[in-house]
C-alpha cells in the first residue's frame, strides 16, 4: 500500500528539482504561529500540517488572508482543536498570502499501461469542471512541454489578463521538465499533484503540494 509525503515533504521534494514553491514555516502552536506570520508579513495563510494530513481543503483546515496577529493565533487555535487522533502529531504551517487571477494544476501521474506521464491543465475550483488538461509520457523534451500548453483550449487564459501580465510559458515550461526529471529520478513516487499553481506577475508558484509513494 502506497504513503502520502505531508505538503511540507511535498514542497520540499518538488522544490529540489526546481518548481518554484512559496515559502512556508513550520509552527509548533498559536503563538508561535502568530510571531512567525509577523515575521513573514501579512496577510498570510495558516494550515494544520501532518504526515497524515494529505487533504486539508476538505476537512477545513486551510485558513486564507489572516491579516493580523491575534487572527492567526485564534485560527491556529481552531486548527489544532480540529485535529483527531487518527491525525497523529500535528503542528501548524505559515505562508505568505500568494495571490493571483489565475490558476494552473501540473502534476506526475502513472498509467498503469502507459508508464508516468507529466500533466498541466487549468487548475484551482475549476479543475474537475473544465477537465482542461494535456499529458505527455516522460521524459519530456522541451518542445513536448511548449505543445502541452498549446494544447490548453483555455488560450485566452494564458495571455494577458485583468492588467495581469501573459503567464511566462518559458517559466511553465521550466515546472513541466522539472516534473519529468523528478519522475525519472525518484522511482518511488507514483504521483504529484501541484493544485494550484497561482500565477503572479505572469509566472507560477506552487502554494500547495501532494506526492504520492508506491
Amino acid at each position: 500500500m502506497g504513503s502520502t509525503l505531508s505538503e511540507r515533504a511535498s514542497l520540499e521534494l518538488v522544490a529540489r528539482y526546481g518548481v518554484p514553491t512559496v515559502v512556508e514555516r513550520r509552527a509548533a502552536n498559536a503563538d508561535d504561529a502568530a510571531s512567525t506570520a509577523t515575521r513573514l508579513g501579512f496577510p498570510v495563510v495558516l494550515k494544520l500540517h501532518g504526515e497524515r494530513l494529505a487533504h486539508k481543503t476538505e476537512r477545513g483546515l486551510v485558513r486564507l488572508h489572516l491579516g493580523t496577529a491575534d487572527a492567526v493565533r485564534d485560527a491556529a487555535g481552531d486548527l489544532l482543536a480540529a485535529a483527531t487522533p487518527d491525525d497523529g502529531d500535528v503542528d501548524l504551517v505559515v505562508a505568505p498570502m500568494v495571490v493571483g487571477t489565475r490558476e494552473l494544476i501540473a502534476g506526475v501521474h502513472t498509467d498503469d499501461q502507459f508508464g508516468r506521464c507529466v500533466m498541466v491543465g487549468v487548475g484551482g475550483a475549476l479543475t474537475e469542471a473544465l477537465g482542461d488538461v494535456a499529458f505527455r509520457l516522460v521524459p519530456l523534451a522541451a518542445h513536448d512541454a511548449d505543445d502541452m500548453l498549446a494544447e490548453l483550449r483555455a488560450q485566452p487564459l494564458l495571455g494577458p489578463v485583468r492588467g495581469e501580465p501573459a503567464v511566462d510559458r518559458d517559466a511553465m515550461r521550466d515546472v513541466l521538465l522539472a516534473l519529468s526529471r523528478l519522475a525519472v529520478e525518484e522511482h518511488e513516487v507514483r504521483a504529484v499533484d501541484l493544485n494550484p499553481l497561482v500565477i503572479t506577475d505572469g509566472r507560477p508558484v506552487a502554494v500547495d503540494a501532494l506526492v504520492e509513494r508506491t
